[in-house]
C-alpha cells in the first residue's frame, strides 16, 4: 500500500498527530470489536487500543528500530479476550493497511505545532524521514511481532486453562470421594439413629435391613422381622388402594406412596402407622430397592379416637351428642339416600321443678336415668337417640317403614318415662312431650328437620304434655313467622315501625265523645299492618313489653294534651277529656311504673284525671299487695283504673273491693247475645247484675264491642255509662277523634 505524500492532500494534511492515531484506532476496533468476547463496549474498547497504538507509531519511527513493542501489543490482545483467530487477522490487516499511513513520519511533522513553519531540510542524516518503503518493511516486521506475541500468550493462556481444569478435576474427584464417604457415614448414623423405623428391601419383598427403631416398634426381635416377606405383613384392615400402590411401586410405575397402615405386633397387638415407601434405582435408573419409612401413630390415633368420642357423646349421658346426631341426619337427608326418616323431639314436662327445687346433682342424675331408658328404646336396626342439651332428647328411625315405626317409637319413649324414677329416696315422676316429623329422604336439610321437630314439640307441649304431636307445615309457617316477629320487634320499635289508632269512648246518656283508647298498630315491612294480638303476646314474652309501653303512653298523652290545647273557643275540650292506655302483667311488676307514669304526665303538661290505665281481670286475679301497691299509689294521685276484660276470669266479685279500681270494662262477649233480636234475656240480666253491682261500688262501667244501635240502645236502658265499638266508630287517625269533638261540640 503506497502511502500518499504530504504533498498531494493526503490524510496527513487534514488533522494534528493525535487525531490521526484516533483515527487509527477507531478503524482498528471496529474492525477487531465484533469478534471480542469482552464484557467492554465499543467505546471502552477504542480506549482499551489507545496506549497499544501509540506504542505501535513508536515503535514504527524508533531508531534503532525495534519489534518488542508490537510484540507486546500481541499479548495486549489475548489479555483483552481477543482470542478468536479472526480478531488476530483482522488486527494485522488494520495495521498493515493503515499504520503507515496515519502514522508516517512526514505526516506527524506536518501537523506538529499550530502555526509552526513545516521543516524544509533535515538537520542531520539521523534525522532525516524514513521513506515508504522502509517505513512499509517496519509495518511489515512489527506485524509478525504482533502475531508472534499474540500466538506467544495464547499458548500461555491454555497451558494455564489446562492445568487449572487438570488440578480442578483431582480436587473434584478428591471431593466427591470424601463426600461419598461422608454420605455413607451420615446415612449410616440416620439409619442407626432416627426416631422412625426405617427398613430395606428387594423388589421381591424379602427384607433386607432394618433399623433398631423398626425393630423395636415390631417387638424387638430383627430376626422376626427380616424373615417376612413384606406381602406377609397384610392387615384386615388395609384399603385396597394400599396393595394397589405397593404392586404399582415395584413394578416401577411410581416412584412413591404415603397411606396410613396398621401391622400386628409378634404380640398380635396393632401397630398403627404413617408408611411411606420409595423405589430405589441404580445410575442406569432401573429399580432396584424399595425404602420404607414408618412412623408409629398408635397413642396418637387412640387419643384421636378419644377425642373423636367426647366430641361426639355427651359428658354427662353418654349418649350421642347434637354433632353426632347432626351426621346421622344428615346421612339419612343426603341425596343419595331413597329411604324414609322418622324423628323424635322430646323435652320432658317439668324438669326444671325438680332441678330448681332438688339442685342440679339431682336433676343431672335424672337426666342419666332418662337416657339409659330412652337408650332401651332404641333396639331395631337404624335407629338411635341422641341428647341436644339440657332436658331435650331426640331419636332418629330410618328405613321403608317409618310411618309406623315412628309413632311406635315415640309410644316406647313415653312409656320408658310413666314409671317414676327413684333417687335419694324420692319417687321423682317427668314426662315428655314429643314432637314427629317423619317423610322422605332428599327433601329437607337436617336443619329443616330438627326445626320443624322443635316447633311440633311445643305444640305437644302446649296441649298439655305427655304426648306426641306430628308435625304440620301450616303449624310450622306460623311458628316461623312468630320468631321473625320476636326478633324484629326490637329494631321496630328504633325505626319507627309502630303507631298508635284511637277508639272513642262515647258517653252514653248524651253520645258525646267522653275519651278514646289508645291502640298501637305495627306497620311491618313485609307483612303490612299487624294488629295487637299479632304482638304484644311476642313483647311480654321477650321483655320489650316494657319500653313499648312506655312509648305508647308517651305519645297517648301528648296527644291527649294536643286535643285539650286544639279545644273549641280555647276552653277545655268537652271531648276526649280521658285517653285510656293498656298496661300489661309486665309493666306492673316493672318497679318505674308509677315514676315514669309520673314523669310523663308533667313532660306532657296533662293532669292526672286525663289518663285512665287499663289492667285486665287476669292480671289481677289473686295479686298480693305488692303488686296492687303502685295501682294504688297511681289512683291516689288521680290516674283512673280501668278493670279490662271483666267477666273473662274467675275472679271472686267480692274483690272488687281491694282493688283500686274506678271503670269496670265489660268483655264483648256479654253484648254478643244483645245483637239478636230479641235480645238474649240472660245476658240481659247478667249485664244488669254487673252494672248494679259496679254501681254501688261506685264504679262506672265501660262496655266494649258495641257494633248496633239496638245494643247501644239497650246498654243505656240497663244504666251503662260509656261505650266504644264499630257502631260508633272503628280505630283511626287522632284526626278523626279531633273531628268526633269538634262535632259534638257544634
Amino acid at each position: 500500500m503506497k502511502v500518499p505524500s504530504t504533498t498531494s492532500g493526503s490524510v496527513a494534511d487534514a488533522d494534528g498527530p493525535e487525531d490521526r492515531l484516533r483515527r487509527f484506532v477507531t478503524i482498528w476496533s471496529r474492525a477487531v470489536f465484533p469478534v471480542t468476547a469482552t464484557s467492554m463496549t465499543r467505546q471502552e474498547f477504542e480506549r482499551h487500543l489507545l496506549p497499544p497504538a501509540r506504542e505501535l507509531c513508536a515503535a514504527l519511527h524508533a531508531r534503532p528500530f525495534d519489534t518488542t513493542p508490537a510484540h507486546g501489543v500481541g499479548q495486549a490482545l489475548v489479555a483483552a479476550h481477543c482470542t478468536d483467530p479472526d480478531a488476530l487477522a483482522r488486527s494485522l490487516g488494520v495495521v498493515d493497511a493503515y499504520l503507515v499511513l496515519y502514522c508516517a513520519e512526514g505526516a506527524e511533522g506536518a501537523g506538529a505545532a499550530d502555526g509552526a513553519a513545516p521543516r524544509t531540510a533535515p538537520d542531520t542524516a539521523r534525522d532525516a524521514p524514513l521513506d515508504a518503503e522502509e517505513l512499509r518493511a517496519r509495518c511489515a516486521r512489527l506485524q509478525h511481532a504482533m502475531a508472534a506475541g499474540f500466538a506467544q500468550a495464547l499458548r500461555e493462556r491454555t497451558l494455564a486453562e489446562q492445568e487449572s481444569i487438570a488440578h480442578s478435576a483431582l480436587s473434584a474427584r478428591s471431593a466427591a470421594e470424601f463426600a461419598l464417604h461422608a454420605t455413607e457415614s451420615r446415612f449410616r448414623a440416620v439409619f442407626e439413629g432416627a426416631a422412625i423405623g426405617i427398613g430395606i428391601a428387594d423388589l421381591e419383598g424379602n427384607v433386607l435391613e432394618v433399623n433398631e427403631t423398626l425393630t423395636r416398634m415390631f417387638g424387638g426381635l430383627e430376626q422376626t422381622v427380616l424373615t417376612r416377606n413384606i406381602v406377609e405383613w397384610a392387615h384386615p384392615e388395609d384399603g385396597p388402594h394400599v396393595w394397589r400402590l405397593y404392586d404399582e411401586l415395584v413394578r416401577g410405575e411410581r416412584e412413591n406412596y404415603r397411606v396410613e397402615k396398621p401391622f400386628y405386633r409378634s404380640d398380635g397387638t396393632a401397630l398403627w402407622t404413617n408408611l411411606t415407601v420409595s423405589l430405589l434405582r441404580d445410575a442406569a435408573g432401573v429399580p432396584r430397592y424399595q425404602l420404607a419409612l414408618m412412623e408409629d401413630t398408635t397413642e396418637r390415633r387412640l387419643l384421636n379416637l378419644r377425642l373423636r368420642y367426647e366430641a361426639t357423646h355427651d359428658a354427662l349421658t353418654g349418649l350421642p351428642n347434637r354433632t353426632l346426631f347432626f351426621e346421622r341426619l344428615e346421612k339419612a337427608l343426603g341425596p343419595g339416600a331413597d329411604s324414609r326418616f322418622g324423628l323424635c323431639y322430646l323435652d320432658l314436662d317439668g324438669f326444671k321443678v325438680i332441678n330448681d327445687s332438688l339442685g342440679h346433682s339431682t336433676g343431672d342424675r335424672l337426666l342419666v336415668e332418662v337416657a339409659d331408658r330412652l337408650q332401651s328404646c332404641v333396639t331395631a336396626p337404624g335407629e338411635m337417640v341422641a341428647r341436644l342439651g339440657g332436658d331435650e332428647f331426640v331419636a332418629l328411625t330410618t328405613g321403608p317403614g317409618t310411618e309406623r315405626q315412628v309413632a311406635e317409637l315415640a309410644d316406647r319413649m313415653l312409656a320408658a318415662l310413666a314409671t317414676p324414677i327413684g333417687i335419694d329416696g324420692r319417687e321423682l315422676s317427668v314426662r315428655g312431650s314429643v314432637g314427629i316429623v317423619e317423610g322422605p329422604a332428599g327433601e329437607r336439610t337436617a336443619a329443616e328437620v330438627l326445626r320443624s321437630a322443635d316447633i311440633t314439640m311445643y305444640r305437644a307441649k302446649s296441649a298439655g304434655g305427655n304426648r306426641f304431636e306430628y308435625a304440620d307445615a301450616e303449624a310450622d309457617a306460623r311458628a316461623i313467622t312468630r320468631h321473625g316477629l320476636t326478633t324484629a320487634l326490637p329494631a321496630a320499635l328504633e325505626r319507627g315501625e309502630f303507631f298508635i289508632e284511637y277508639q272513642p269512648l262515647v258517653h252514653l246518656g248524651d253520645g258525646s265523645v267522653h275519651g278514646a283508647e289508645a291502640l298501637v298498630r305495627w306497620c311491618h315491612p313485609q307483612h303490612g299492618v299487624l294488629g295487637p294480638d299479632r304482638f304484644i303476646p311476642l313483647a311480654e314474652n321477650t321483655g320489650l313489653i316494657v319500653p313499648l309501653g312506655r312509648w305508647v303512653l308517651q305519645e297517648a298523652v301528648r296527644q291527649a294534651r294536643f286535643w285539650q290545647d286544639e279545644a273549641p273557643g280555647g276552653q277545655p275540650a268537652t271531648g276526649p277529656l280521658r285517653i285510656n292506655v293498656n298496661l300489661s302483667p309486665t309493666q306492673l311488676h316493672h318497679p318505674g311504673l308509677v315514676a315514669e307514669t309520673v314523669d310523663v304526665l308533667e313532660r306532657a303538661g296533662l293532669e292526672p284525671g286525663a289518663l285512665c290505665l287499663e289492667v285486665t281481670e287476669s292480671a289481677l286475679i289473686g295479686a298480693d299487695e305488692d303488686l296492687l301497691k303502685p295501682l294504688r299509689q297511681l289512683a291516689e294521685m288521680g290516674v283512673d283504673i280501668a278493670l279490662d276484660d271483666f267477666g273473662t276470669g274467675y275472679s271472686n266479685l267480692a274483690n272488687l273491693r281491694r282493688l283500686p279500681v274506678s271503670v269496670l270494662k265489660l268483655d264483648r262477649s256479654f253484648t254478643q247475645g244483645m245483637q239478636q233480636h230479641p235480645a238474649d234475656p240472660v245476658d240481659l240480666k247478667i249485664v244488669e247484675g254487673i252494672v248494679q253491682l259496679a254501681h254501688s261500688l261506685e264504679l262506672a262501667v265501660t262496655v266494649e264491642g258495641v257494633e248496633t244501635g239496638a245494643q247501644a240502645q239497650q246498654l243505656r236502658e240497663l244504666g251503662c255509662d260509656t261505650a266504644q265499638g264499630w257502631y260508633y266508630a272503628r280505630p283511626g287517625a287522632p284526626d278523626r277523634i279531633r273531628s268526633l269533638v269538634l262535632a259534638d261540640a257544634i
